[in-house]
């Protein structure tokens, strides 16, 4: 650790506490079956004396107790000839059958980034609440994205708002609005571009909603009476983008704290892993909040982004294009020269730098660094979005050297011309202290995004894949030492 930065108190750990309802649905349809006859031959005496004791037991873990059961009662619709006549309070027990807690953090939390707070009122002249969004892993290393709250303080003291013991899924839109940009790049990628999805796609606007989607498949089906291979490779394609596009809903009432991103799609069914959120202002001084985050489905990786403009309302959207490769892309907070850009670690080894017109579309990555120190011989790559300083852009790297050791270290690029490398540090930042090297993944800090207020850098890190913890960086010391 350099002797310019300081670490603070501040340690958030994994707790088994916070629980989340999901589905708990056996493979086997005849399984399925057995277990809703079952229930169906209770009295309606019996139903509610069960339901009794669930509340009882349950009821205080989730504020949303018996919305979870009914959620889970829709995916075993299909097992019914007639539900209409099923009562409530019946369908609650058959999806109370149909439900399993899961612990989301019960195994780790780390991997934050950090961002300033959409609300700064009622705060001192220089003040500054901020949002950290973490990694929160659970059973089977299901990842997914929890948020805290906390403001710094003028003397550059860390204060983390009491987090409730509480967490909450989001409410899924059941008729989200698309990009029709996004639909016709990953159709040419997959190489389905043909006259029958180009008629589809001709029949939707700029945006367009699932229900319109719907209707110009019919319409392309009814012209089309028998399908190809290549069409029906086309339907696939255009129903798994359906399910990888989403939006997501927390009620006002929900604490930041209380809310909780999980898997949605099959593309992220085991996690969806260290997301990188950047303020992000255009050029008409519109604020919107980004991240770029890694969907995993348990054998391949597809890079996603998070839109939000206040941690409330929440849009999931599929990047696209040859530069979409792996993990570790991070959004400039501005356009540069009119262009969005973005790291990206394209190789799997060095530090590359894109720019594109279409924030959804990459192509053309350009190598920016490649591994020069024993400590990142391995592979480098950033540690969150650029952030902008008078000096220049100011990116935060990892390196992995011998051991599989992660360290955090730093370069400054240019402002105009982000593509020359103006400073790199000769020694690591952060690296893991002698007496913190074990976790759940040894020998690991790792940061997805700092943020700097009041002449210092805020970063906060995961330490050992495990914990997360914050350290305070002089940031002209810090600059001078790039430049020197």
């Amino acid at each position: 650790m350099t002797p310019f930065t300081t670490v603070s108190s501040i340690d958030l750990r994994p707790s088994f506490e916070r629980v989340l309802n999901r589905p708990f649905i056996p493979a086997s349809p005849d399984q399925v079956s057995n277990i809703i006859e079952r229930v169906l031959s209770f009295s309606e005496a019996e139903v509610e004396a069960q339901l009794a004791c669930l509340r009882d037991e349950f009821a205080h873990r989730h504020p949303n107790l018996e919305k979870s059961w009914l959620r889970q009662f829709e995916k075993v619709g299909a097992y019914f000839s007639n539900e209409a006549f099923l009562p409530t309070s019946r369908r609650l027990l058959i999806g109370a059958f149909f439900t399993g807690e899961y612990a989301v953090e019960s195994v780790a939390l780390f991997n934050p980034s950090i961002v300033p707070h959409p609300d700064q009122t009622d705060l001192g002249a220089d003040d500054l609440r901020f949002i950290l969004a973490l990694r929160a892993v659970g059973e089977g290393h299901i990842s997914s994205i929890e948020f805290r709250s906390g403001v710094v303080r003028e003397n550059h003291s860390i204060e983390l708002d009491n987090a409730t013991g509480l967490v909450t899924a989001a409410d899924i839109e059941t008729d989200p609005t698309f990009s029709r940009n996004i639909f016709l790049h990953k159709l040419q990628e997959k190489g389905l571009e043909n006259n029958w999805s180009r008629s589809v796609m001709n029949r939707l606007g700029v945006t367009f909603t699932r229900t319109e989607l719907d209707e110009s498949l019919r319409h392309a089906t009814h012209e089309t009476q028998r399908h190809s291979e290549d069409v029906k490779r086309a339907i696939e394609c255009l129903h798994w983008l359906v399910n990888s596009n989403y939006e997501l809903n927390f009620s006002l009432s929900t604490p930041l704290s209380q809310r909780v991103i999980f898997p949605v799609s099959l593309n992220e069914s085991h996690g969806m892993e260290d997301a990188r959120f950047v303020r992000f202002v255009d050029e008409d001084g519109r604020a919107t909040y980004y991240a770029t985050y890694t969907a995993y489905d348990g054998r391949v990786i597809l890079p996603q982004l998070i839109e939000t403009n206040d941690f409330l309302r929440f849009r999931v959207r599929t990047l696209t294009g040859p530069a979409i490769q792996n993990k570790g892309m991070a959004l400039f907070p501005k356009r540069i020269d009119g262009r969005y850009a973005m790291l990206s670690r394209y190789d799997d080894e060095n530090l590359y730098l894109m720019f594109s017109d279409d924030l959804y579309f990459w192509s053309d990555p350009r190598l920016l660094v490649r591994p020069s120190r024993p400590w990142e011989f391995v592979k480098i790559g950033n540690c969150g979005s650029p952030i902008e300083t008078d000096a220049g852009w100011l990116v935060l790297t990892h390196g992995v050297g011998p051991m599989r050791k992660y360290c955090i270290s730093a370069l400054l690029l240019d402002l105009q011309n982000p593509l020359k490398v103006i400073g790199r540090l000769n020694e690591p930042l952060l690296k893991p202290a002698a007496d913190q090297t074990s976790g759940y993944v040894p020998n690991v800090v790792y940061t997805c995004g700092a943020l700097i207020h009041g002449g210092r850098l805020i970063l906060p890190y995961g330490l050992n894949d495990t914990i997360t913890k914050i350290a305070t960086i002089e940031l002209e010391t810090l600059l001078a030492a790039l430049l020197k």
